[in-house]
């Protein structure tokens, strides 16, 4: 008897820990429906810092995890949605937020997308009149 108690006891010890440990780090954080709709909406903005294009709340990392823990407990301590985002950047750089701030070091990441639309309609613009200039019969 002692010999298959000894046998199974690693494998009922994982089940039994893996078990308390989903229950700890369930995506649903607060029985309050306001503030758990709060804790859900902020963990879809943080980005995971193994996975790093996916949240902490799309992430299975066991880092994604303790970032959940960590921000359901400041939630729960009171902490409000710019303090945790302010906390989590002084420890992990502006990187973990999907959304960077408007700093000097970013405004390059909030202006490139329309400098670069802006410069490809210039020259969809000058390409288009070029082609507008030129005559019927050298375009066949």
């Amino acid at each position: 008897m002692r010999g298959r108690l000894t046998r199974w006891f690693p494998v009922l010890t994982l089940l039994a820990v893996s078990g308390a440990l989903a229950q700890v780090d369930s995506i649903e954080g607060f029985e309050d429906p306001e503030l758990n709709a709060r804790y859900r909406d902020l963990i879809h903005t943080i980005r995971c810092m193994q996975c790093q294009n996916q949240s902490i709340a799309e992430s299975p990392s066991v880092i994604a995890a303790g970032l959940r823990r960590e921000v359901r407990s400041m939630m729960a301590e009171g902490r409000t949605n710019g303090e945790i985002r302010d906390y989590l950047a002084s420890r992990y750089g502006d990187f973990i937020n999907f959304l960077p701030p408007w700093r000097p070091s970013t405004w390059l990441l909030w202006i490139a997308p329309a400098l670069l639309m802006l410069g490809g309609g210039l020259v969809f613009a000058r390409v288009l009149r070029a082609r507008m200039r030129q005559p019927m019969e050298d375009l066949e």
